[in-house]
């Protein structure tokens, strides 16, 4: 099969487009619908509908497009890791993490790593939704759980607890609980119970619900539970990694807490050589050792 007609079909499949597809090849629109029907005929099969909005994969397109996925994906880490060079760091690295460790933990972070490494070039995935790292949907996570796919190589990182929050503000306004049946008189922040979350985070918002607080403000991720509590609007089910960053916060009800929940760090046994994700391994594991010893003080 023609490894040049491959790529043309992959960028239009990529874009929905002749058009534009021709426009990130530097081809024009007649050179790659020549090349798409001379592919499509080599496979006797058709791969696109065309329509006046532009084109649709087929059956046989779909099956196409996801072999050329991950070519594409194959081939931009071994490009990745060609470029790797003994003493530099750079390029791109794509990590992925859920959306409240990502933006209240790792996020504010990253300067120390950007004053290290000038050229590299984060690309931070914030989703609950596991991405397949072997298939190369990123190229390190840090997950709530160790991960279960198989050739990753994973650390662990801490360990986190989910415990309750709430502003000074707001506490002297309302009164501090001394048990879960003072929530009645409180407005309870907290992941929606259906929401992708810890295990153990969700049992603890079970629990605390169970005591039938007085108004609830639920959202879908922890951020926006933190800034129901920064805005005093009630006591907030965080994790408790926040503590160091947001030292005024009060903690409620101090008995109150989940298990534990681990946090790994992992990567394809792929890129065990690659310096980008050296550097970034190196640079997670300093700022947690910086973290655990900001909470014993």
């Amino acid at each position: 099969m023609d490894w040049d007609k491959l790529r043309i079909f992959h960028a239009v499949a990529d874009a929905g487009s002749l058009t534009h597809a021709g426009e990130s090849l530097h081809l024009s629109q007649s050179a790659v619908s020549r090349q798409i029907r001379a592919l499509e005929e080599s496979l006797s099969a058709t791969l696109f509908h065309r329509h006046a909005r532009g084109l649709i994969l087929t059956e046989q397109g779909e099956l196409l497009f996801e072999a050329t996925n991950a070519m594409a994906k194959r081939l931009d880490s071994a490009a990745a890791r060609i470029r790797d060079s003994e003493d530099e760091v750079f390029g791109e690295l794509r990590v992925t993490t859920t959306t409240g460790f990502g933006t209240m933990w790792l996020a504010p972070r990253l300067a120390t790593l950007y004053q290290q490494y000038p050229d590299l070039r984060i690309d931070l995935m914030l989703e609950e939704r596991v991405l397949d790292l072997p298939m190369r949907e990123a190229d390190v996570a840090i997950r709530m759980k160790e991960p279960s796919q198989a050739d990753l190589i994973r650390k662990r990182l801490m360990v986190i607890r989910m415990q309750m929050f709430a502003s000074p503000q707001y506490l002297d306004e309302r009164g501090r609980p001394k048990t879960l049946s003072d929530l009645r008189n409180h407005r309870i922040i907290c992941q929606q119970t259906g929401a992708a979350q810890v295990a153990a985070g969700a049992r603890m918002v079970q629990e605390v619900l169970a005591h039938e607080p007085g108004s609830t403000l639920k959202v879908n991720n922890y951020f926006g539970v933190l800034q129901g509590v920064l805005n005093n609007l009630g006591i907030g089910i965080l994790p408790a990694y926040l503590t160091p960053d947001f030292p005024h916060l009060e903690r409620v009800l101090p008995d109150v807490e989940s298990e534990d929940v681990p946090v790994f760090l992992a990567y394809p046994e792929e890129l065990r050589q690659s310096k980008r994700v050296a550097a970034f391994r190196d640079f997670i594991m300093d700022e947690v050792i910086a973290h655990r010893r900001s909470v014993r003080e």
